[in-house]
């Protein structure tokens, strides 16, 4: 399941440990994320004021598209520390990406984790540029001329989705599967209401929801395998004013993370059910033991009733 946060917990806790060391250190790890992401850290101790850090992440889009990155997705990299952070060209072998940390910049205030938690952010920044560009496309020739074909990314693995570019807006489709089927159970609980109060009046402003058992006629002529759920498919219609300005970000990263919240939701679900049926079983047992207690208790009266007949 990708990471709902922006930014590399393992990588962050690196470079903190290589920020807040007292002497120099000397560090060369290779890192690995989502089963796909590589990170490799490098720093010299005859050097403590420089790290390179490489990045290795596979394209979002597998199609004819050239691997390395965009001009788009490069600005957008340099823009997450200008004064702290810089381009190593060419990057170094076997990574699409190598930047040059200047550790000497970072400041020594209470804000260096917030330039460190900036600086791990790399590879979400990568991703998300990479969608921006393909949903400001939404005028593109291809739909201008009706050719709606589906565009399938790939964040994780597993987890594919896509998008159809067609004129003025984009379809989000996300094929669910599950490997329980209870999860299945809830998710589709919670993709009914997610339809119900996603397009209610109160949330007029959010892209229409629809859930649908079966393939959606937009990705007729796909993949078997692409097309073969058991949760059935959530689309999403993003209209232009979806991805104007500041709500481009927003929109970006609610797509990449939708998968990840719908686990989240189901496993917290799941949790809250069992802690449910935990706490009725606890009270049961309470409920049975007082009422054991109490019938020994009348057994023991009943007994002492007739030892004292007896006497007499």
């Amino acid at each position: 399941m990708a990471c709902i946060e922006r930014s590399s917990p393992a990588l962050k806790q690196i470079l903190l440990k290589l920020y807040r060391a007292e002497k120099s250190i000397e560090i060369d790890h290779h890192l690995y994320e989502f089963g796909s992401v590589e990170y490799h850290i490098q720093s010299q101790a005859t050097n403590p004021l420089v790290a390179y850090l490489s990045i290795s992440t596979p394209p979002l889009y597998h199609g004819n598209l050239p691997n390395n990155l965009s001009p788009y997705t490069i600005e957008m990299v340099k823009g997450i520390c200008p004064n702290l952070v810089e381009i190593e060209e060419p990057a170094r072998e076997g990574y699409q990406l190598t930047l040059k940390l200047n550790l000497d910049q970072i400041p020594r205030n209470k804000d260096y984790v917030k330039v460190i938690e900036d600086i791990s952010t790399v590879q979400s920044v990568i991703i998300s540029s990479q969608l921006k560009e393909i949903l400001c496309n939404v005028n593109s020739d291809d739909a201008s001329q009706g050719m709606y074909k589906p565009i399938k990314l790939v964040y994780h693995p597993r987890e594919p989705f896509f998008v159809i570019r067609q004129q003025q807006r984009i379809i989000a489709i996300f094929p669910i599967r599950f490997k329980e089927k209870f999860d299945v159970v809830i998710a589709t609980a919670f993709f009914q209401e997610l339809v119900d109060v996603g397009n209610s009046d109160k949330w007029v402003k959010t892209p229409p929801c629809t859930w649908s058992a079966i393939p959606p006629p937009e990705l007729t002529g796909e993949a078997l395998e692409d097309l073969s759920t058991n949760g059935g498919f959530v689309s999403f219609d993003i209209s232009s004013r979806h991805i104007e300005g500041n709500r481009l970000d927003k929109t970006v990263w609610n797509l990449l993370n939708f998968n990840a919240n719908v686990r989240y939701h189901v496993k917290s679900t799941k949790g809250f059910i069992q802690r449910r049926m935990r706490k009725r079983l606890e009270n049961l047992v309470e409920v049975l033991h007082q009422t054991n207690s109490e019938e020994i208790e009348q057994t023991k009266q009943v007994k002492q009733q007739h030892q004292g007949f007896a006497f007499c």
